[in-house]
């Protein structure tokens, strides 16, 4: 739609901005702050619209900063959508990592992993719904960095699995996938219960189903 496409690109010429009230101003913020203040307006406008509903123009009026100073930071809103998701895949990442390396014993590992990545979709800043809602999923950036997502954190299951296991790497890769995708589906299957199910009643319910049955394959003697 044309309104999308002039909300998408910064405008071939910005018009004079009167100065606004000292009141009403953006106070001037170093480049990192001013960067962590436009995403975080950018999520609160994505989760509301989704990435197709929502216009440049909104999310600076959300971040209380003109136009032209998004588009310094930001050139387009697909680059700030990309910036945005970018960030919390790092984040899920680190998380799911530091879930499991932890601890050594495995047991104790699938309980933190699959717990972490419930509390991750629980979460407030509704971040999951960025991740794995979007509605760019068929866009090429979108999938490949879902992708990396995706290997990374199933290639360290499995590296745990292939190195306590008798299991060739691409079955213990296999298995690190379904790991992942247990964890994935089952956490935003509960967030749709709306609270009817405790967060941790329902994560130790997968962790335990997770658990007894990689728990039978056989270790290395």
């Amino acid at each position: 739609m044309v309104p999308e496409a002039r909300a998408d690109r910064p405008p071939a010429a910005e018009p004079q901005i009167p100065s606004r009230p000292a009141g009403h101003r953006s106070a001037r913020l170093p480049r990192d702050e001013r960067r962590a203040q436009l995403l975080a307006a950018a999520q609160e406008v994505f989760v509301a619209n989704g990435y197709h509903g929502a216009a440049m123009d909104e999310i600076a009026e959300t971040a209380h900063v003109s136009k032209p100073v998004l588009y310094q930071h930001f050139p387009s809103k697909r680059e700030l959508y990309l910036a945005l998701l970018e960030s919390h895949l790092t984040s899920l990442t680190e998380l799911m990592l530091g879930a499991l390396n932890s601890t050594s014993d495995n047991d104790e590992r699938v309980q933190a992993v699959m717990r972490a990545y419930f509390h991750f979709i629980a979460n407030d800043d509704q971040a999951h719904r960025l991740v794995f809602e979007s509605d760019l999923i068929n866009d090429p950036d979108v999938s490949s960095r879902l992708e990396t997502f995706n290997r990374t954190f199933a290639d360290a299951i499995a590296r745990v699995i292939a190195e306590d296991t008798k299991l060739p790497h691409l079955e213990a890769e296999l298995l690190g996938r379904g790991l992942a995708g247990m964890a994935q589906v089952s956490a935003r299957y509960w967030l749709e219960t709306d609270g009817n199910l405790d967060l941790n009643v329902a994560s130790d319910l997968i962790y335990r189903l997770a658990w007894r049955g990689i728990s039978r394959f056989p270790k290395e003697s």
